[in-house]
């Protein structure tokens, strides 16, 4: 990419929507989370073992970007309310992982469902053909910045 490109108006406005739509996205998914018993922070913590599995705390922390001691207190909570369970490694019995119980994925998918709904409607106004770019671009958008 030339460097020309970099202070281009186009690169300007596309950072401006971005986070607009970032920060819309946030405050829509809040107000369906408040129709729950769960948090922001936990929202994020059930989403990552839904999309990967049983994990232990050390690497929720690092996937949510908390302090361990700040994971530890979110799991405790979500573990009091049934959410997740920890169990231990079946090769390794000295580790433990966070288990998402069936509550636990009931609640974010039922949240994960919402949130589509609501960008559903969002895109009415869209020909199918702008969806599919949109969907696209952000996919490769985000491959670049994973890159980094």
């Amino acid at each position: 990419m030339t460097s020309h490109f970099e202070q281009n108006d186009v690169v300007v406005e596309l950072e401006k929507s971005l986070r607009y739509v970032a920060a819309i996205l946030k405050q829509k998914g809040r107000e369906i989370l408040t129709q729950y018993p769960i948090t922001p922070p936990q929202f994020v913590a059930l989403q990552w073992l839904l999309e990967e599995g049983d994990m232990t705390i050390g690497e929720l922390s690092n996937k949510m970007y908390l302090a361990f001691s700040t994971t530890t207190d979110l799991v405790d909570r979500m573990e009091k309310n049934r959410l997740v369970a920890r169990v231990k490694d079946q090769n390794d019995r000295r580790v433990v992982r966070i288990h998402l119980l069936p509550e636990g994925e009931r609640i974010i998918e039922e949240v994960i469902k919402k949130r589509q709904q609501y960008l559903l409607e969002v895109l009415r106004n869209f020909s199918e053909e702008e969806i599919i770019f949109l969907e696209k671009s952000l996919k490769k958008l985000h491959q670049e910045m994973k890159k980094e």
